[in-house]
């Protein structure tokens, strides 16, 4: 049975491992360090096995030797934004959080693929990438599906049609410099551009990019956390089932759209051995130039992390 860890019990780790177990991808631990927490929530989910109807382990502990020989960590933990604050704010604290939990997985799962969702989610990605050591295959960050499932979510809006039938792709910085690619979205085939006119394509575009702001105001003590987990599942799957699925992922960068050492969002196809590669799409030269600013922009702040 595959082993998958979730380090992290809050709304979105929570979340997360009761769409796992329901989608019996493997046998669950669930890590936090406040006592008692990822027990109760372990147990009361357990608990619901029968009426659901999956079969598959949930344990809650406080201790990480309990992930050990994991396939899958994902990392939710770490402290959510609030109104008024950006994910910038969070780097020194978050930075520090992943820091240690990326020890921890060096200890016990050396063999796991590692799945960030801590924000600021690229300069998250890139800390663990160099607190683990591993191979930049294996840390990648969840950003790109949760961003383009927004994004076809406001077409359909738009369209006033399935959101099941809107393909979108988002890519950058998983942050106020994301990007949303129209060029690269369609609806059953067809281009956004043959169905949308210009201002709800860019209605749409705008409220993607602040997406996660207008939960945060509107939840005044919390962030998303349904999409998320949502988002998190089907990269899980694509692992574990090996399915070579692409998909946007926070990827490290070693010469591919002219970039290295960093961080960002771009489609990858993802299987067993974690991201198999990078797709080089062919972008406009504006849409080139954004990429390069927004890594520039993520640069300015990987100075502020403690590698």
């Amino acid at each position: 049975m595959v082993k998958i860890s979730v380090v992290g019990a809050g709304m979105v780790g929570a979340t997360l491992v009761q769409r796992l177990a329901e989608s019996e991808l493997g046998d669950l631990v669930m890590i936090d360090v406040v006592d008692g927490l990822p027990q109760g929530k372990a147990l009361d989910l357990m608990e619901s096995a029968p009426l659901c109807g999956f079969d598959v382990d949930v344990v809650g502990s406080n201790d990480y030797r309990d992930i050990e020989s994991s396939d899958v960590v994902v990392v939710t933990a770490g402290l959510p934004r609030k109104p008024g604050m950006t994910r910038d704010d969070l780097i020194r604290i978050n930075s520090g959080i992943i820091r240690d939990i990326s020890s921890k997985v060096v200890e016990y799962a050396s063999s796991a693929i590692l799945l960030v969702v801590t924000n600021p989610l690229d300069l998250m990605t890139y800390a663990a990438l160099k607190y683990t050591g591993f191979e930049p295959h294996r840390v990648l960050g969840m950003g790109g599906v949760l961003d383009s499932a927004r994004f076809a979510y406001f077409i359909a809006l738009e369209l006033d049609c399935s959101p099941t039938d809107v393909q979108a792709m988002v890519i950058g910085s998983h942050g106020d410099m994301m990007l949303p690619l129209p060029e690269y979205t369609t609806v059953s085939g067809i281009p956004i551009r043959e169905l949308l006119s210009s201002d709800a394509l860019s209605r749409s575009v705008s409220r993607t990019v602040n997406a996660g702001a207008e939960i945060v105001d509107l939840l005044k003590t919390g962030s998303a956390f349904y999409a998320p987990s949502a988002a998190i599942v089907r990269m899980v799957e694509a692992v574990v089932h090996n399915q070579r699925r692409i998909m946007p992922a926070s990827v490290y960068l070693d010469g591919k759209y002219g970039l290295k050492d960093i961080c960002i969002g771009l489609p990858v196809r993802l299987g067993r051995g974690g991201v198999l590669d990078v797709i080089e799409l062919d972008l406009q030269s504006e849409t080139m130039d954004a990429l390069h600013r927004s890594t520039d922009s993520l640069r300015t702040l990987i100075s502020s992390l403690e590698l």
